[in-house]
């Protein structure tokens, strides 16, 4: 148990035998070994996974002399020296045979040395004095601050971090004047190869003349060696590093920066007083015009490291020299030193959002996939809910650069719930970016928040007072259309599009028709005729050309595609043409006189084309009810022929059932003196009266196109010419006076219209307009009904009055009947209801003594 205390770590595992060992960490590969003292392993820490570097030092190799000593020195004072520029300890695991060290991960610089050999010059120069820097920070902090000596600055005790620094390791000999037995002292001759960095006085008289110098000076002589052999890896080392320690000459600068090798030269100083020690070379490396405050990775480093301190100047310089440098920084160094100090720089350097995103993505698109989410995206997540409107802005306007590395999760959760605040900011140009980013994050929506959610929001921007953002609006909703839900569509395109035909602006109207265009598939056909078109048409008359044409291209597109539909469709009257059963129009009428030609002459020609030849020779007399003829002109009374289609069934069922069809099937006509067909024909005539007065009733009563007639009673001699026109025949003797008179017709006795003149009062121009008047709108020509000639009567039908005075008609005395007042029309209405019961009394009468007399 004492022996865990001097490890130092709450994470050290209990500690069992060398195959035994319980490590925080799993070994992975070899990367290196160091002259048989340790060995480099790539490694994973087992709580979280994430990369580290593990020493082993090994003990159990009895010709390594003092190796045991070493390890321990160097987990000593690598554990209690912290520096930025030093390799970072993390943990460690002590037995009786070995040491192992577990750092941050960390590669050797002989290997980034190679990997550079293929870059520029310049870069290679940049990389190398930036590395050299930061090494000279940490050796000055060591000297000074430490008052130590490294004792071992060679390529071997340098390594690179992730980020791509340089980090300085190597404590085995890692020494100071103050320790009780300091190890460079006393055991640095015994380290293989120390005699290669030591000092010309130090191989003069040994490690322990160094006791009495500057601890700086023995590090100084290895920081010139360390810069030869990092400029110049293939070369040997310069003269001066072996006795007699000959001035460097010009000849051995090789690639060593000329403005470098004169600092070079004193840093190889042979006398250590004379010598440049590690805090000078930074000193004038660090001045105005020097090699390192010129270097571009330098003074990132440090503007970066000291951001939130510096003006807005300093701030804008820096800014622009990452921009200006982006693309030949180092992979390892924009990834993990750049990004993280610019998201640092974001969140509490107070520094322009504007500037510093677009550099964020910039240097992040270098980033290895695996690694991406956790380097840009986590900061991003979290920049999002930043209320800053610089920051908003400079999120959505580079949203194509990283939209892409967005999963569904992260947007539905993440981004959006801080994204839709956009749509309510009081500044247009937020809630504009904030709608424009929607058609990138729209597939990446889970189908709730788009057929809901936001679908909410885009109907109130669609309302904005900015003319853009609802032009913007309309557009967004033509592009997601076909992401749309099934009922979504439905209940949504439409009507929005339609909102934005109307729209005032007029690109915001053109953009309603290419929506509507670029949703065509979306839309049923039914919908395309009922809904889409109707709410389009009115556009082909806008006051603007532009949404005109643009209107007669969307109607061309969708018409095509109703005409494709409509080419597929079989009717019940095509299916009954192929048939033969209905015959068809063989073209197609194009022009209003071709049609009006067409309606006359192709509808009467297909009803005669059907007449069978026995129903040529049927005489006209077999129809069942009062009919009259009437002209051609006058307009059709539907709403009498509904009833009449309606209520007839229910008479005729009521009717002998051998009477009418007996008298169809003779084809000569009703026979006379037959009561039977009296009694029927006299209830089929009184059915179509009462349903002809119920028809004129509720025309007059309730005319569903107004109150206003529907045909001018003044042109009687356009309308009316065939009724007022009509001769007068003699009335019969035996049934009361009636409109219908027999005539010889074909050899079969039928009834003729009385067309007697009457005067023009405006009881007898309503009796014209009624239903039960010659000329009262029908369907199709009546036959006159047959009456028996016992029934030739010169009375009226249940009326005593006589016959009308025959008056002359209004082409004759020059004026035009009077139009009926509301009065007018009621007085009529009372007089033909009494007419009426009056004819229902006269029939039952007739009906009654009719049954009396003997068959």
């Amino acid at each position: 148990m004492d022996y865990l205390r001097t490890l130092g770590s709450a994470a050290v595992s209990t500690l069992v035998q060398k195959s035994g060992l319980n490590l925080p960490f799993s070994l992975g590969a070899k990367v290196s070994q160091h002259e048989g003292y340790y060995n480099l392993y790539d490694a994973t820490k087992r709580d979280d996974g994430s990369p580290v570097s593990v020493f082993e030092y090994d003990f159990t190799d009895t010709s390594k002399k003092n190796a045991k000593s070493f390890a321990q020195n160097a987990l000593k004072k690598l554990r209690t020296t912290r520096h930025p520029d030093i390799l970072k300890f993390m943990d460690a695991v002590e037995s009786e045979s070995s040491i192992y060290i577990m750092t941050e991960r960390v590669r050797p610089l002989s290997d980034a040395i190679s990997q550079y050999s293929g870059r520029s010059q310049q870069e290679k120069e940049d990389w190398l004095l930036w590395g050299i820097h930061r090494v000279s920070v940490a050796l000055s902090f060591i000297n000074d601050q430490a008052m130590s000596t490294h004792g071992k600055l060679i390529t071997d005790s340098i390594f690179i971090s992730p980020s791509g620094e340089w980090k300085l390791g190597g404590f085995e000999l890692f020494s100071s004047s103050r320790d009780e037995s300091p190890i460079l002292y006393t055991l640095g001759s015994t380290y293989p190869g120390s005699i290669k960095w030591a000092p010309p006085e130090v191989k003069k008289t040994g490690w322990l003349t160094l006791k009495d110098c500057d601890p700086a000076a023995a590090d100084a002589y290895a920081l010139g060696l360390l810069l030869h052999a990092v400029f110049n890896p293939s070369h040997p080392p310069p003269p001066t590093a072996e006795p007699p320690h000959p001035p460097p000459a010009a000849n051995s600068r090789g690639s060593i920066p000329t403005a470098v090798f004169p600092v070079f030269k004193k840093l190889m100083n042979p006398n250590p007083k004379s010598r440049l020690y590690a805090k000078g070379f930074l000193e004038v490396g660090m001045a105005e015009q020097g090699f390192f405050s010129n270097n571009r990775l330098v003074k990132v480093c440090s503007g970066l490291d000291n951001f939130s301190l510096a003006s807005d100047s300093e701030k804008s310089t820096l800014l622009r020299t990452l921009k200006d440098s982006a693309s030949s920084f180092p992979p390892e160094f924009a990834t993990h030193k750049v990004l993280p100090s610019l998201v640092s720089a974001l969140e509490f350097g107070g520094a322009s959002a504007a500037s510093i995103i677009p550099l964020l993505l910039t240097f992040g698109s270098h980033t290895p996939p695996e690694e991406y989410s956790k380097i840009i995206l986590t900061p991003i997540f979290k920049l999002y809910t930043n209320p800053d409107r610089g920051i908003r802005m400079a999120l959505l306007e580079h949203l194509p650069d990283y939209v892409e590395k967005l999963d569904k999760k992260a947007v539905s959760e993440k981004i959006f719930p801080h994204l839709q605040l956009g749509f309510s900011d009081t500044v247009p140009l937020i809630r504009e970016a904030t709608l424009k980013s929607i058609s990138l994050l729209a597939p990446k929506l889970t189908d709730r928040l788009l057929n809901n959610d936001l679908l909410r929001l885009l109907a109130k921007t669609q309302m904005d007072t900015e003319p853009s953002i609802r032009t913007n609006t309309c557009i967004l909703i033509g592009r997601l259309g076909p992401t749309l839900g099934y009922n979504t569509k439905r209940k949504v395109l439409v009507p929005a599009l339609s909102r934005a035909l109307k729209d005032t602006f007029v690109h915001a109207r053109v953009a309603g028709l290419m929506a509507f265009i670029a949703t065509l598939e979306c839309y049923e056909i039914s919908e395309l005729a009922t809904k889409v078109i109707p709410s389009i048409s009115f556009t082909m008359m806008d006051e603007e050309k532009i949404v005109r044409d643009q209107a007669f291209k969307a109607m061309e597109l969708f018409m095509k595609k109703l005409q494709d539909h409509a080419a597929t469709m079989v009717g019940l009257l095509m299916i009954l043409s192929t048939l033969g059963a209905v015959p068809v129009p063989s073209t197609l009428v194009t022009t209003a006189a071709g049609a009006a030609g067409s309606l006359a002459g192709w509808a009467f020609s297909t009803l005669g084309k059907r007449m069978a030849a026995s129903d040529l020779e049927t005489p006209m007399a077999t129809t069942t009810g009062p009919e009259v003829d009437r002209s051609n002109s006058a307009p059709p009374t539907s709403l009498s022929n509904h009833i009449g289609e309606i209520k007839r069934p229910t008479f005729a069922n009521n009717l002998s059932s051998s009477s009418l069809p007996a008298s169809r099937s003779t084809g000569k006509g009703l026979q006379l003196n037959s009561s039977k067909q009296n009694t029927s024909v006299a209830a089929g005539i009184l059915a179509d009266e009462i349903l002809e007065d119920v028809a004129g009733s509720a025309t007059l009563e309730g005319n569903p196109w107004g109150n206003d007639d529907l045909i001018d009673v003044n042109a009687d001699e356009g309308d009316w010419s065939a009724f007022e026109t009509a001769p007068v025949n003699s009335p019969s003797p035996n049934i009361p006076q009636t409109p219908f008179a027999t005539a010889s017709f074909g050899g079969t006795s039928v009834s003729k219209v009385n067309h007697t003149p009457r005067t023009a009062s405006p009881s007898n121009i309503a009796r014209a307009r009624s239903p039960l008047s010659p000329s009262g709108p029908t369907s199709r020509p009546k036959s006159p009904p047959v009456v028996q000639d016992s029934w030739d009567s010169g009375a009226e039908w249940g009326s005593t009055e006589a016959p009308p005075t025959q008056i002359s008609s209004p082409a004759t005395t020059g004026h035009a009947p009077s139009t009926l007042t509301k009065e007018d029309k009621a007085l009529e209405m009372a007089r033909r209801k009494e007419e009426r019961k009056q004819r229902i009394a006269m029939l039952k009468e007739q009906k009654k003594s009719a049954t009396q007399k003997p068959s």
